[in-house]
């Protein structure tokens, strides 16, 4: 039987220098070693997506029913709202995510973008990605909270990322989460990249804390991430989501990887499509 799959974190490498978008630069070789790093059998399948169509193309071929296309606001790396909508306009296999920087903003525009991205473009969540802005601030600094208010508001999920390329470890630390996750309840949040290498610990707060979703992507075939499985299978089974991480992980590969975890056979679903369907209010 085949499986409705949203993937819930992917972007074509022709966005960035960042995704290998340029052979022959360092950051394309940088690219080429995190594939290796997270297990990508071709270090340069992502090549393949330096066209809209080549993405879509690989998207398709992998079985994937939707792959949301994560924006960006970061000083390294951007990916405006609008060039989002202008990706995914008429593309029944991409969903929108925005992204806002409310250090580079202003707290102000930065819930007006929110608002603008949701009411207006037509994005289904707003990615956060404090560990990697400058000065790098935790999830609970007071500059994101009236944009996790606004997302509440809108009744559409926070994006957060999080993971051991933050350049600063000490803020690759769940613990703030649920602090997050306690002061706005109703809030859907969805962790990018599963806090890897501290499963543990987020695991512990999803425990705890309803609202918080666990997407860990690329690391879920990493040293220690069977713990990720292992929760699936009992009370996280509505709370673990599926990401590529493309362009660091091939997507293909990264299905049939997924499929040989060990997740029973009667959360796979909902894990796959089911649980990210439900928080986006998508229609499979």
């Amino acid at each position: 039987m085949t499986r409705p799959i949203i993937d819930l974190r992917s972007r074509p490498a022709f966005l960035h220098d960042f995704y290998g978008a340029t052979p022959g630069t360092p950051a394309y070789d940088a690219a080429k070693w995190l594939n290796r790093r997270v297990g990508s059998k071709e270090d340069d399948h992502f090549t393949r997506s330096y066209t809209l169509d080549g993405f879509i193309a690989e998207i398709r071929d992998a079985g994937i029913t939707a792959a949301a296309l994560i924006g960006r606001d970061t000083p390294g790396v951007s990916t405006s709202n609008d060039q989002v909508v202008s990706l995914i306009d008429g593309r029944r296999e991409l969903i929108g995510v925005g992204s806002v920087d409310p250090q580079r903003q202003g707290v102000k525009a930065a819930v007006a973008e929110v608002e603008r991205a949701i009411t207006k473009l037509g994005l289904k969540g707003i990615n956060v990605e404090p560990g990697f802005l400058d000065p790098a601030i935790a999830f609970d600094d007071p500059l994101l909270l009236p944009v996790y208010e606004a997302c509440d508001q809108l009744g559409v999920p926070v994006f957060l990322m999080s993971g051991p390329t933050t350049p600063d470890p000490r803020f690759n630390d769940p613990a703030a989460v649920g602090r997050v996750a306690r002061n706005f309840p109703n809030l859907t949040i969805v962790c990018h990249h599963g806090f890897w290498p501290h499963v543990n610990e987020i695991i512990g707060i999803a425990f705890r804390y309803a609202n918080v979703h666990i997407v860990p992507d690329m690391y879920i075939f990493l040293p220690g991430s069977r713990l990720y499985v292992e929760a699936a299978n009992g009370f996280l089974r509505d709370q673990l989501l599926f990401g590529t991480s493309f362009p660091f992980r091939a997507m293909k590969q990264t299905v049939d990887d997924f499929l040989a975890l060990g997740f029973d056979e009667a959360v796979l679903d909902g894990v796959l499509s089911g649980n990210a369907a439900r928080l986006l209010k998508l229609d499979l």
